[in-house]
């Protein structure tokens, strides 16, 4: 082989080592959870909230059928 060639083969298979996978880390150990409770809480509350008044609503819903159902005498 000429200088020219070997220095391509060289070359290719440099390009092929940098193109493979990384190895993964062990997975002996779990992750530490990591809390983002400001996250968590900002989409909590509105559901929370919701979830409150939903009860007050079908409350008034029941109320206004029981009063429907009533005066249609039935």
């Amino acid at each position: 082989m000429t200088n020219n060639a070997s220095l391509g083969v060289v070359l290719l298979l440099l390009s092929c080592a940098a193109c493979s996978r990384p190895v993964p880390p062990p997975t002996d150990r779990k992750p530490e959870p990591q809390a983002h409770t400001g996250l968590r809480d900002a989409i909590r509350q509105p559901l929370d909230k919701a979830k409150a008044v939903e009860g007050a609503a079908q409350e008034a819903a029941d109320k206004q059928k029981a009063a429907i159902d009533a005066a249609a005498g039935g």
